[in-house]
């Protein structure tokens, strides 16, 4: 009976230490390089382009777009910089509408990201608690999303649209010292790279995202704006590139055109040389033959 009892009271206390070692797991949870993360677009209606709220008067967002590629809603991956190709297979009437109010600036593309891995969905408390959103007020501040605005450019015509397709995400993950695994702040810009697609409806839109990732929410130092950066190693780079055109020109020197210069002196002094003996030696000639000539006169007038 008492081994009984003994045997109970262990297995109780095990599973007490379990459920407390599995508590902070829940609260603690971070991304993962190579973690999915989705992404969430708010709901719009076609009519309007005004936001829709649920019961509670809580904004509502939907799963983004789904890929063509992959069969998903878009999912951006932490950690991992990447191009992702999301291409939307029909661009039905109501989306087409929507897009028009993004294209031309009357509403803005607004998604959002969670800012660390949601609770399993299979552990149901766990799941609802970790959605559900505490901030007082509407808007795009979120204790458990971070909002990423999706700024698409393009032109609105008459029949068609000119879209933007290739867009920049940054994403900004938080000081590991800080918050890992954690999301700090995102965005999103179409670029002028490549000509805009035009579609109408029923068309495919075919739209590729650039990752890139940022360690904390400071941008990189060192640009100084539009015609040239100036960093560390452009400063290295310059003092190592002049020290060798230095020595390159000091080995130059020595090794070639030192030794050619100090023998085309040796033979410029050599010739000067032989320039003035000869020199003498004609006006020897010349003195020699002045007595020569003269030397008759002299005999005369002895």
């Amino acid at each position: 009976m008492v081994i009984r009892l003994a045997i109970s009271f262990y297995t109780a206390l095990a599973a007490a230490a379990s459920s407390q070692q599995q508590q902070p797991l829940l609260g603690d949870l971070a991304y993962k390089v190579g973690d999915k993360i989705p992404v969430q677009c708010l709901n719009r209606s076609v009519e309007t382009g005004e936001h829709i709220t649920d019961a509670n008067h809580q904004l509502v967002y939907v799963p983004a777009f789904t890929c063509n590629e992959t069969g998903r809603p878009l999912e951006l991956i932490f950690g991992v910089e990447k191009d992702i190709n999301c291409t939307i297979d029909f661009i039905s009437d109501p989306f087409f509408h929507l897009l028009e109010y993004y294209v031309h600036n009357d509403v803005p593309l607004t998604c959002r990201i969670p800012t660390k891995p949601l609770a399993p969905s299979v552990l149901k408390q766990e799941y609802e608690k970790s959605t559900k959103d505490l901030t007082e007020g509407q808007g795009s501040l979120s204790d458990i999303y971070t909002p990423m605005i999706i700024a698409m450019a393009g032109t609105l015509q008459l029949s068609h649209l000119h879209v933007a397709t290739h867009m920049n995400v940054l994403v900004h993950a938080a000081p590991r010292g800080i918050a890992p695994g954690t999301i700090a702040a995102a965005t999103a810009y179409s670029i002028s790279r490549d000509p805009p697609s035009r579609v109408v409806i029923g068309d495919p839109l075919p739209l590729q995202f650039s990752v890139r990732w940022y360690p904390n929410t400071l941008l990189p130092s060192g640009w100084t704006g539009v015609g040239g950066h100036l960093t560390f190693s452009t400063v290295v780079y310059c003092f190592l590139t002049a020290l060798a055109t230095a020595a390159i020109c000091v080995a130059y020197f020595r090794g070639i055109e030192l030794p050619r210069r100090l023998k085309n002196h040796g033979r410029d002094r050599t010739s000067g040389v032989e320039r003035g003996g000869l020199g003498s030696g004609l006006g020897g000639y010349g003195i020699v033959g002045a007595a020569n000539g003269y030397g008759y006169g002299i005999g005369k007038r002895d």
